[in-house]
């Protein structure tokens, strides 16, 4: 009876061990070293407007899709939601220049790859452009399911040390974190979380290569809040500002001027710690230089098993479109009447052009 008493103790002890040490995964977001690690306290990268996918499309900002994506290692989702007659839309400053489809779809993507991978986190960042109520958004997560793999922290807002390791959420399958520019509201939908009194950004739609690391959006405490860098570096098209693949090679990269690195280790060196979050366009570009940075700041090796795939949009990288993919810019897809309709045309440029047509 005794050594049946002491099997049974020592099956039962591991599992007691287990039960109560509060973190059971051993590889989280790709590394063990991660799991033991604050959530406030890693670098993850980011794609800019993940929805708007296409190739030389002056208004996409990626090249694959959001499954593709997350398989590569990006971590944070950006997009901008807008109204579509009541429809939560996923559009590019307007739907009529590109809608990427609605959130209810995009989500349902992002759900089934966060089924498929246990061990990883993700983050969310809407950009709230028509001011839909956060139960609008409620109603869409549920409608995917969503709303059960949410994280809601225990307060509106939460300082960047005091956010759980990566292995306890993973491990409380609260594996999916969202925050919300404007309108979120904690006591209606506590997973939707205030962006700007819990993380403060960089500038943003930058024309040159001085990436800088002052705060450029907050409504907290910039010393205790995350912190995310848009690292995106965009070029003047007709008066607008529009993604830049042709130097993102240099700007994905680990260090030089411009580079994605560079900004980092400015950062380091004005904030003493590196960034949350990197928000970059086209991340295939530097077949994977995005990665290395953050896996660097995380004090982690970068070792894929497989590499990215090689970018679509013409840039310095390959010198040409894909030949697998036909061309998708503005002009061949909305016309060029519809490109010149802004009004930030100057009136001699828009006489040039009605005069063409």
């Amino acid at each position: 009876m005794f050594l049946a008493a002491q099997v049974a103790l020592s099956l039962f002890l591991p599992i007691s061990s287990a039960a109560t040490s509060g973190r059971r995964a051993t590889t989280c977001n790709g590394f063990s070293d991660l799991c033991g690690r604050s959530y406030g306290n890693i670098t993850f990268v980011g794609a800019h407007d993940s929805y708007a996918v296409g190739v030389n499309n002056l208004f996409t900002d990626q090249d694959y899709d959001v499954t593709q994506q997350l398989n590569d290692g990006i971590r944070m989702l950006q997009m901008q939601a807008h109204n579509n007659s009541g429809t939560i839309q996923l559009c590019h400053t307007s739907c009529s220049l590109f809608n990427g489809g609605t959130l209810q779809s995009y989500l349902q993507s992002v759900k089934s790859w966060i089924n498929s991978n246990p061990n990883d986190v993700v983050s969310l960042l809407i950009v709230n452009s028509d001011g839909f109520a956060p139960s609008q958004y409620d109603t869409v997560f549920k409608a995917v399911g969503l709303d059960t793999l949410s994280y809601s922290p225990p307060s509106a807002t939460t300082i960047n040390t005091a956010w759980p390791s990566l292995g306890s959420m993973i491990d409380s399958g609260k594996r999916l974190v969202t925050f919300m520019d404007t309108g979120a509201n904690f006591n209606s939908v506590p997973y939707i979380i205030d962006e700007f009194t819990n993380m403060w950004e960089t500038a943003f739609d930058v024309t040159d290569t001085t990436f800088d690391c002052n705060v450029n959006r907050s409504k907290g405490d910039t010393s205790t809040e995350l912190f995310l860098i848009n690292h995106f570096l965009d070029k003047i098209v007709l008066g607008e500002d529009a993604p830049d693949p042709e130097d993102a090679n240099v700007t994905n990269s680990v260090s030089g001027t411009g580079s994605l690195g560079a900004q980092v280790q400015t950062c380091v060196a004005a904030q003493g710690r590196s960034p949350n979050f990197m928000l970059v366009d086209f991340y295939e570009f530097g077949g994977g230089s995005v990665f290395q940075v953050a896996a660097t700041a995380n004090g982690v090796t970068y070792n894929p098993s497989t590499p990215v795939p090689s970018p679509r949009s013409t840039g310095t990288a390959t010198g040409t479109t894909s030949s697998t993919s036909k061309p998708n810019n503005a002009i061949s897809q909305f016309g060029v009447r519809e490109l010149i309709i802004p009004a930030v045309l100057s009136l001699s440029l828009l006489g040039g052009w009605m005069a063409v047509l």
